[in-house]
């Protein structure tokens, strides 16, 4: 059966309420003569024991799977979110994440909203905004060993709990501060609400574009969170006399990084592309994900 318009679905397959949501969120799809793709068998049989699994079809996760798609739709927290992104950034296809997780920042709808979320998409009642992303590139004597990317962030850390990580940053070609640590994190304003907010950076913006450093207990007197310009070029050197590393980035993606390796991290050439319902700012946004205290101590107190 063809179909004008599909979504890929990406879902957590762990949890019994994302079971739930699926199946949901496919009934509502299908009534809407909506095709969905799916990039796993399990997810698929899922769907289709709760009821018209016809516009449903599996679609290998190496054949472009978001090629042609109008929307990604994602159930789960923001790790599932960061993988349909993996997934979506390549045919610049919006991703919509619906929080079925714990904070979910990433993530636009909460799980009570599954039901309006999908509305919404049936009625392309919905704005896209990009955001920034980096490029990384690992070289090892001047020659390049790996490239990838990340959305939140690239974390260079040591691969030996027991061993520090002796560590040179560089902004721009020029040596800033050496010293050993558990890792350095370079993230984007985007991922300054993940990872680098857990090691003690500040929070950026997403409009803001810039890149941020943060190194992890680094043991140094200058050892503080860098915001850099989008055009800047960071380089997290590793020590050739210290210890081996690892580069993870947005917690997916793994690189064993050799003694003397150097990490280059860049504004990205692609976005990621994400779908928002709400026009609010990202000052509320920061407030409801954080739940933070917008009384004062004392009206918070009285009575």
């Amino acid at each position: 059966m063809t179909v004008e318009r599909e979504v890929l679905l990406v879902v957590h397959p762990d949890r019994n309420a994302t079971r739930d949501a699926a199946r949901k969120v496919a009934a509502q799809l299908a009534d809407a003569g909506i095709g969905l793709r799916v990039t796993e068998d399990d997810v698929r049989d899922l769907i289709q024991q709760g009821g018209d699994g016809s516009l449903c079809r599996l679609v290998a996760p190496h054949d472009h799977p978001a090629a042609g798609a109008e929307l990604v739709l994602v159930l789960g927290g923001d790790g599932t979110l960061l993988r349909a992104a993996e997934i979506a950034r390549p045919a610049g296809v919006p991703v919509l994440g619906v929080n079925l997780g714990r904070v979910g920042f990433l993530t636009e709808a909460d799980s009570d909203a599954l039901e309006d979320t999908v509305h919404r998409v049936v009625a392309r009642d919905y704005t896209v905004e990009e955001r920034m992303t980096i490029d990384v590139t690992v070289t090892l004597d001047g020659e390049p060993v790996a490239d990838t990317w990340a959305l939140n962030e690239a974390s260079v850390e040591k691969s030996s709990r027991e061993r520090v990580l002796d560590a040179l940053i560089e902004v721009d070609g020029r040596p800033v501060s050496s010293f050993g640590c558990d890792g350095v994190l370079c993230a984007t304003p985007t991922g300054s609400t993940a990872y680098a907010f857990s090691a003690g950076g500040p929070i950026i913006w997403p409009d803001v574009e810039a890149l941020l450093v943060v190194p992890s207990n680094a043991h140094a007197m200058f050892a503080r969170p860098l915001v850099v310009s989008r055009d800047s070029v960071i380089t997290v050197g590793i020590d050739p006399d210290g210890s081996s590393a690892v580069l993870t980035c947005d917690g997916m993606r793994h690189i064993a990084l050799p003694k003397g390796a150097r990490v280059r991290v860049v504004a990205g050439r692609v976005p990621v592309r994400l779908a928002r319902l709400w026009s609010g700012p990202f000052t509320d946004r920061l407030v409801h994900k954080f739940a933070l205290p917008v009384k004062s101590w004392r009206e918070r107190h009285q009575g």
